[in-house]
């Protein structure tokens, strides 16, 4: 799923507040055990989050990772799968106050990083939840950049085809989006090797290829940005006949890229 870097751009005139603080404690956050033990919260949450597109399932899963997360103290599969449900419920859930979500998304991925430093998942998690933190508190973009490249790269370096290249995918979105130096690490070309990178590493995933018509616009190929978007549509579509829940959103970003390439 392609997140949010959109509103990197508008950092350039935004106000600087640092984009990490001492995160709360897991209770203070949601999380309560209530004497189960975490590898049965798990259990319900993954089969709450694999109906995470009917209505109130994706909270639920959310509420149970969160229980899992507070029940054992030294694991991080409910901190990933909280992060997980939060990026999703801002993303696809309407009326959710997404700032404080996106706060307490940040809260939880330093977490993950303090109970497994080794994790990658945690730096990658992180570095998307601080991309939506920017996008709903624009006052913490300009900080949040340099942490989320720092943890992109580091993502790349000790586990690329993680979520189907996401470190790739999400590092190409952030260069294409953020301002370019002095303000911000922007950087077109930058941007299209790693969609390229990612697309290299899975080219059958849709949100890759709708990374690479992304970056061929920025760098001016028209015709093929428009091949990498049709691309993408047809790998939705695919999806979307099998049950993917998120593909209806590639399918109308595709589509709408496909529109923007067209002609000559």
């Amino acid at each position: 799923m392609i997140v949010a870097v959109a509103a990197l751009a508008a950092i350039r005139s935004a106000g600087c507040s640092s984009a990490l603080h001492e995160p709360r404690s897991v209770d203070k956050l949601g999380g309560n055990a209530q004497g189960r033990s975490a590898d049965d919260l798990l259990r319900d949450a993954d089969a709450a989050w694999t109906q995470r597109s009917k209505p109130g399932k994706a909270q639920a899963a959310q509420a149970l990772y969160l229980d899992a997360a507070a029940a054992d103290e030294k694991r991080v599969e409910g901190l990933l799968g909280a992060m997980r449900a939060m990026t999703y419920r801002i993303e696809n859930e309407k009326g959710v106050a997404k700032e404080d979500l996106a706060v307490k998304e940040v809260e939880l991925g330093q977490h993950c990083q303090r109970r497994q430093p080794a994790n990658v998942e945690c730096d990658y998690r992180l570095a998307i939840a601080l991309g939506q933190q920017a996008r709903e508190k624009t006052s913490t973009g300009k900080d949040a950049l340099n942490h989320i490249v720092e943890l992109l790269h580091k993502a790349i370096a000790a586990k690329p085809d993680l979520e189907s290249a996401g470190p790739h995918r999400v590092l190409a979105l952030v260069l294409l989006r953020a301002p370019s130096w002095p303000v911000g690490p922007g950087d077109s070309e930058a941007g299209l090797e790693e969609a390229k990178a990612a697309v290299k590493l899975f080219p059958n995933a849709a949100d890759n290829q709708l990374a690479l018509g992304e970056a061929l616009v920025a760098n001016n190929s028209r015709a093929e940005a428009h091949v990498a978007y049709s691309r993408a549509l047809a790998l939705a579509t695919s999806a979307n006949a099998s049950g993917d829940v998120e593909a209806a959103k590639t399918i109308s970003d595709a589509k709408a890229g496909i529109e923007k390439t067209a002609g000559p």
